[in-house]
């Protein structure tokens, strides 16, 4: 089988043309791929379907085999392909996901893509929507983790997230991450993202669902900015950075909330085949 090895800012993928489906996509073969000392190794692996509404769909399975709904820096690695390898020929496309279409602006250089821009869509602030448990909005309150209360806003960008601008020390937000991820409050867990505001960016920690601690999550940097907005940290209308340990992405929310903007870079790094 021919693979394709991406990132963006690190957060890693592998990538199969899978235009018939025939690529497995069980947990025991994604956990295979995805393992760094007997597989190829990466966060995920990204499949390329067919698709009725769109240029091409994308299956997203997390290295430790469950399903996700989307992944912002592996969509702009999976259109960056699109585009390269010329299954789609325009800089503007639409990639179906199990989180809805998103709309997608590539900058090429020499017919190469440099630069991805993702219309997110709108995120998702009822809790009902993110999913998690209760009624109305949680931005800015606390839940209880770990034996300690953690402030913080759920936002839903088509996956689940818990952001908190809350000061922990190292020590605290290592125990927290793999705790929070699977608390009871979110049915189907969370990415959880830890925030720190700068003068004129933040700087941000996330521990993935379904992947662990990573080096950049497209989601999680629009959950934060969403969140940012939401209690007053950042206005809306306006680019802000979000620092990753990977790098730096750009996120701009709409005034109405109506859409997330997200700008950044996606990379390939090698091709090959593996036997299965």
């Amino acid at each position: 089988m021919k693979f394709w090895k991406y990132h963006g800012l690190g957060n890693d993928f592998v990538l199969f043309e899978d235009f018939k489906s025939e690529i497995p996509a069980d947990p025991e073969f994604v956990r295979y791929i995805c393992d760094r000392h007997f597989g190829i190794g990466g966060d995920g692996i990204l499949y390329i379907r067919k698709d009725v509404e769109a240029d091409a769909y994308m299956k997203i399975m997390n290295s430790d085999g469950s399903e996700a709904e989307m992944c912002g820096n592996g969509i702009r690695c999976f259109a960056k392909h699109l585009y390269d390898f010329g299954i789609v020929k325009s800089e503007k496309m639409r990639i179906n996901t199990l989180g809805g279409i998103k709309y997608i602006d590539v900058k090429a250089e020499n017919g190469i893509v440099k630069e991805v821009s993702v219309n997110m869509g709108a995120p998702y602030l009822e809790v009902k929507d993110i999913p998690m448990n209760g009624n109305g909005r949680f931005i800015n309150k606390k839940i209880t983790a770990a034996g300690m209360e953690i402030t913080g806003t759920a936002v839903g960008m088509g996956n689940p997230h818990f952001v908190t601008f809350q000061d922990l020390n190292d020590e605290n937000i290592l125990k927290l991450g793999p705790v929070l991820e699977k608390h009871e409050m979110f049915p189907r867990k969370t990415n959880v993202e830890f925030v720190t505001a700068k003068e004129d960016y933040l700087d941000v920690k996330v521990y993935e669902r379904g992947a662990a601690w990573t080096n950049a999550c497209g989601t999680g940097a629009c959950a934060t900015a969403v969140a940012a907005t939401l209690v007053g940290i950042c206005p809306t209308g306006k680019d802000i950075a979000i620092h990753l340990p990977g790098g730096t992405l750009s996120i701009n929310v709409k005034n109405d909330y109506s859409s997330v903007q997200m700008t950044g870079p996606a990379e390939m790094v090698f091709e090959g085949e593996i036997n299965w």
